[in-house]
């Protein structure tokens, strides 16, 4: 089963030339949890995307995959 793609955050932490590794510990989370962020088997809350989004200085909507691309890979 593929996993679907709802946030960036592993192609923005590259961006940033930021680790997950740095980002566990900016947020205070393990590294499996922002692993598991990174790959898509789970999704960070509202409050966490914000939280990175700042801790990375981008958009939060940079961090997210666009609703049209969602439902195109769905069809």
């Amino acid at each position: 089963m593929e996993i679907q793609r709802y946030n960036r955050l592993k192609i923005v932490l590259a961006e940033k030339e930021r680790t997950g590794t740095w980002l566990s510990e900016q947020m205070g989370h393990s590294i499996s949890t922002v692993s598991r962020w990174m790959t898509n088997k789970v999704q960070p809350s509202v409050e966490q995307l914000y939280e990175i989004a700042r801790l990375l200085d981008v958009d939060v909507k940079e961090l997210l995959v666009s609703s049209k691309n969602i439902e195109a890979n769905v069809r």
